[in-house]
C-alpha cells in the first residue's frame, strides 16, 4: 500500500525495507550471480533454462513452430477479419494488428519453419545452414530462455534495485555514457547472461516510461552486449579459449570506448529524449536529502507499489506473449533470408573489400579472406566464427574474432527483437550504429592485438 510522503521522502519502514530487499536481491541472484555449471562459467537463469532445454530438446523445434504458425494465422485472422475480441485487448492488438508488411513476414516464417521442420518445400530454406540455425540452434532454443527470463524479469524490474543503484551510480554512468544510471543493470544482464534478456529489459524500461527513446535505442545498441558464456565458445571455436581472460578484457575495452563514442554521433545523438510514457524515473538527488535516503526510498515506494505475486505472473505473461508471438516468426523469416544471402551468395564478399584495405592498414595478416567476417555478423553472431576458423594467423582470428562480438547488432535476434519493439530504430539506424562500432573498435582491438601476438 503506498504511503503518504514526508519532506519529500517516502516513508521507510522495516517491512517496506524488506519488501525491496527480498524480490530483488532473488533478482540479482537469478540474473545475475556468477556459478559454475557443467564446468563452464553460468548464472541461475542460465541453468534453469539449459535443464529445460536438455529435457525438452526434442520437442522444442515443435514448440517454436507452432508458436509461429499461431502468429501467423492469428496476424491473418485480425488483418482480414478486424475480430473485436483482439482490437479491444490492448495486448492482443498489439501483438496481432500489424501492417501488411509483418504479415507477409510472419506468414513466410511460419512456412520457413514447417518447411525447416519437415525437410520439404524449398531446400535453400530448410538447409542445415539456413533454416536449420534459425530453428533447432537459435529459435528453439529462445522459447525456453524467453520463457524463464519473462517470468522472472519482474522481480529485477517491480521491487526497486533499479531505482536504487542508478540513483547512487548516476553520477558515474551519466556524464561517461549519457544515460542514467539504472542502465548499469541493463548492462550487467546482458554481459552477464544473454544479450536477448538484456535487450528486453530494456525495452520494458522504455515501454513504462524509466528510459527516453534516445537512452533506450542507447542501451540496446550499446550496452546489451554478447554474454560472456557465448564469447567463450566464440573463443573456442576460433581456437583461442586458451588466451580467454585477454580475449574478453580486450572486448570490454572496446565495448566501453564504443559505447562512449556511439552516443554522441549521429544517429543516436539526434534520437529525441522523449518518453514513451509519462516518465517515471527519479534519479536526480533533492537538496538536503543524501544519495543513499533518496535511493532508498525511490526503492520502497517502487516496491511498495509492484503489486503481488499475481501481478508479476500477469507481468511475465504479458512480456512472453509480446516476444514469442512478434519475434519468432519475424527472426525467422528475415534471419533465413540473411543467412541464405550470407551462405549462397557473394554478397558479403563484395562489400567488404574497402574492410579488407582497412584490415591491411591496421596490419592484419590475411585480411582480405578475414574481410567478409568483419560485416556478416550483421545477419548473424555465428558467421564469423566459422569464416575465422579457417584463417590460419592467430591475430587476424583475435581481432576479427573480438570484433564480431562488440559489434552488438545481429539482425537474427536482437536485431529483430529492436526493429519490432516501440525503440525509435529502424533498420538503416541498426546498419549505421553496426559500421560505426565496427569502425571505432576495430584499431582499438588492434592496437591490444598487436601487443598481444
Amino acid at each position: 500500500m503506498q504511503q503518504e510522503k514526508k519532506n519529500g521522502l517516502y516513508p521507510v519502514t522495516q517491512a517496506g525495507v524488506l519488501r525491496f530487499l527480498i524480490p530483488s536481491l532473488f533478482g540479482l541472484f537469478v540474473f545475475l550471480f556468477p556459478l559454475i555449471y557443467n564446468d563452464t562459467f553460468n548464472i541461475p537463469l542460465g541453468v534453469i533454462t539449459e535443464f529445460l532445454i536438455d529435457l525438452l530438446s526434442d520437442q522444442l523445434p515443435y514448440i517454436a513452430t507452432i508458436f509461429m504458425t499461431v502468429s501467423a494465422v492469428m496476424s491473418a485472422y485480425t488483418f482480414f477479419a478486424k475480430p473485436k475480441f483482439i482490437l479491444d485487448s490492448e495486448t492482443w492488438n498489439d501483438i496481432f494488428n500489424v501492417r501488411i508488411f509483418w504479415l507477409i513476414i510472419r506468414v513466410l516464417g511460419a512456412a520457413f519453419a514447417i518447411m525447416t521442420l519437415t525437410g520439404s518445400g524449398i531446400a535453400l530454406v530448410y538447409d542445415e545452414f539456413t533454416g536449420g540455425i534459425m530453428l533447432y540452434e537459435l529459435l528453439s532454443m529462445l522459447v525456453m530462455w524467453f520463457l524463464v527470463a519473462s517470468f522472472l524479469m519482474p522481480f529485477l524490474l517491480n521491487f526497486g534495485i533499479m531505482d536504487f543503484i542508478g540513483t547512487l551510480i548516476r553520477g558515474v554512468v551519466k556524464p561517461l555514457f549519457t544515460l542514467p544510471g539504472r542502465s548499469a543493470i541493463d548492462l550487467l544482464t546482458s554481459w552477464v547472461g544473454n544479450v536477448n534478456v538484456g535487450c528486453v529489459v530494456t525495452i520494458e524500461q522504455h515501454r513504462n516510461g524509466y528510459y527516453t527513446g534516445r537512452e533506450a535505442a542507447t542501451i540496446a545498441t550499446c550496452f546489451s552486449t554478447v554474454s560472456l558464456p557465448f564469447c567463450l565458445v566464440i573463443a573456442g571455436i576460433i581456437d583461442l579459449a586458451y588466451m580467454f581472460p585477454l580475449f574478453y578484457g580486450t572486448l570490454v575495452i572496446a565495448g566501453i570506448v564504443a559505447a562512449i563514442i556511439v552516443p554522441r554521433i549521429p544517429p543516436l545523438s539526434r534520437k529525441k529524449n522523449e518518453y514513451f510514457v509519462p516518465p517515471q524515473i527519479k534519479e536526480e538527488v533533492p537538496e538536503n536529502i543524501t544519495k543513499f535516503q533518496w535511493a532508498l526510498s525511490n526503492a520502497v515506494e517502487k516496491a511498495d507499489s509492484a503489486g503481488g505475486l499475481g501481478e508479476q505472473i500477469k507481468q511475465g505473461g504479458r512480456i512472453f506473449s509480446g516476444i514469442i508471438f512478434v519475434l519468432m516468426a519475424q527472426a525467422m523469416a528475415l534471419g533465413t533470408i540473411a543467412l541464405i544471402v550470407a551462405e549462397y551468395t557473394p554478397f558479403f564478399d563484395y562489400i567488404s573489400i574497402p574492410m579488407a584495405y582497412y584490415l591491411q592498414l591496421l596490419q592484419i595478416p590475411e585480411a582480405a579472406a578475414a574481410a567478409p567476417a568483419t560485416l556478416v555478423g550483421f545477419a548473424d553472431m555465428f558467421i564469423p566464427a566459422v569464416i575465422l576458423s579457417g584463417i590460419e594467423t592467430e591475430l587476424t582470428r583475435f581481432v576479427v574474432g573480438v570484433l564480431s562480438l562488440v559489434q552488438i547488432i545481429y539482425m537474427t535476434e536482437v536485431g529483430i527483437l529492436m526493429l519490432i519493439s516501440k525503440l525509435p530504430l529502424d533498420l538503416k539506424d541498426l546498419l549505421i550504429i553496426f559500421l560505426e562500432r565496427t569502425i571505432i573498435t576495430l584499431p582499438v582491438i588492434a592496437l591490444i592485438g598487436h601487443m598481444i601476438f
